[in-house]
């Protein structure tokens, strides 16, 4: 008898779900680590904004007046040189530990992840089990339907706006942004950006789901690049496990030809993705360990010994010694600990105080009824503290000149000022007709907050 197999149908493909995943509620170790790590990282993200420093909101990204406060020190759009260092860091961070543990970032830490499981979280208070979720979804409507389906989407919603409201408040004041909340008084403008943020949130977390991860995130396309044989990942013991089946706890299974997997497909039912680890390596998979507790769970009750699935690298899955020193994990190291110290440097250097010296190219000298030269200038002086200075500017460079300038120049926090100024000279002091001179500005209040520009005072 001959039988007409396709090569395709040979090939064993990976576990996809073929409508909404229901994500069984798991509990163990590594769901313990990520939940201590969100609520971590969800506490973190409320209270910033709440933070006092010097009297003023700690960290406060205020787009309108483009100052951006970091616990006393004001970023001007000429500073925006850091987020260059920020985001080369953590790139460069991102490849370091994926390198080292895989998808950590995505299955630990991501918002995308810690959101989408707190969704799931409150559908699973509200709905029921997973199974009674799959159950209440087949059911014709009803009333009990209807209010199980409409608390949990006000848990959404509400949670969504509260998301979006505590984003806001990274741009503006937060004391201002919830009074003005309650007492309804939001702006048109500041009333669009919450509830598209909310209805960002609500739809990510709670419709797009893996699909964010799966489809839509970059992340997974290429970071099988940053892997290689000693990266640990979430793998699944092939030789002990298989051959998979069902079995009764008190079996021998070696008697009965199997493995230690019993096919109870719980690492399928709380996998977040909806993949199959036991398939291998797919990029869906977020490294989140969950596979991993519901396994330990089953092995426990069989009396079987833990990690059948485990986090592994392909070199110890074949026996061999896993590198810590690896080249490549120590340059994606090295150069994040290299970015991390310029940038702390730069910040170190970064003087608070922003000048320019600003000429009119129409008349760049004149004389007076004295019968000097006079050359008029206009320097503008941004003050990036957050209290108010005062300066006082003199020259160097030319001898015998007379500075006319304000005595006392002050300028309130985050603020920029023109000044003009004029220097005064005799031509016939003056050798060149363009001499090099210097302005230095010097805050009052703190004698290390100074800057100096260069200029040309010009004679005919």
């Amino acid at each position: 008898m001959k039988f007409d197999i396709k090569e395709e149908d040979m090939i064993i493909k990976p576990y996809k779900s073929e409508g909404p995943i229901y994500i069984r509620e798991q509990k163990g170790f590594f769901q313990k680590i990520r939940r201590y790590l969100s609520w971590l990282l969800m506490i973190t993200f409320i209270a910033i904004p709440f933070i006092q420093y010097g009297g003023k909101q700690a960290v406060l990204l205020d787009v309108a007046t483009q100052q951006f406060r970091v616990f006393g020190a004001t970023f001007l759009p000429q500073d925006f040189m850091i987020l260059a260092w920020i985001f080369m860091s953590g790139a460069f961070a991102l490849f370091f530990v994926t390198n080292w543990l895989g998808r950590v970032w995505c299955g630990y830490i991501c918002p995308q992840t810690v959101w989408m499981l707190l969704f799931t979280w409150v559908e699973h208070k509200t709905e029921g089990t997973r199974n009674q979720r799959i159950k209440l979804d087949k059911s014709p409507w009803s009333f009990d339907k209807v209010r199980k389906k409409t608390l949990k989407h006000a848990a959404w919603l509400l949670i969504s706006v509260f998301t979006a409201t505590s984003f806001m408040a990274y741009f503006i004041p937060a004391h201002t942004l919830y009074a003005d909340m309650f007492l309804l008084e939001w702006s048109g403008l500041t009333s669009f950006w919450v509830f598209l943020f909310a209805f960002c949130t609500y739809g990510n977390a709670g419709f797009l789901r893996e699909k964010m991860c799966t489809v839509a995130c970059p992340y997974s396309r290429f970071q099988a690049v940053m892997f290689d044989k000693d990266t640990l990942v979430v793998t699944y013991d092939t030789a002990r496990g298989e051959n998979r089946g069902p079995r009764k706890r008190k079996e021998d299974p070696k008697k009965a030809g199997l493995g230690d997997c019993v096919d109870c497909n719980l690492c399928v039912d709380v996998c977040p993705a909806g993949i199959d680890i036991r398939n291998g390596m797919q990029y869906e998979c977020i490294n989140c360990g969950l596979c991993i507790d519901a396994c330990n769970d089953t092995m426990s009750k069989f009396g079987y010994e833990k990690n059948l699935i485990r986090y592994e690298s392909e070199n110890q899955t074949n026996g061999k010694k896993t590198d810590p020193f690896r080249l490549k994990l120590l340059g994606y190291a090295s150069l994040t600990a290299l970015i991390i110290i310029t940038m702390i440097v730069w910040a170190f250097n970064r003087t608070p105080i922003e000048a320019s010296v600003i000429r009119d190219r129409n008349a760049l000298y004149r004389m007076n009824y004295e019968g000097l030269v006079e050359n008029p200038y206009t320097l503008s002086i941004i003050n990036k503290t957050q209290q108010t200075m005062s300066y006082q500017i003199s020259l160097d460079g030319l001898a015998g000149a007379t500075l006319k300038v304000p005595t006392r120049i002050v300028i309130e926090a985050g603020e920029m000022d023109l000044v003009p100024v004029t220097v005064i000279a005799d031509g016939y002091d003056l050798s060149k007709k363009a001499t090099a001179i210097t302005f230095t500005i010097d805050a009052l209040e703190d004698s290390s907050i100074t800057i100096t520009k260069d200029s040309y005072f010009y004679k005919n």
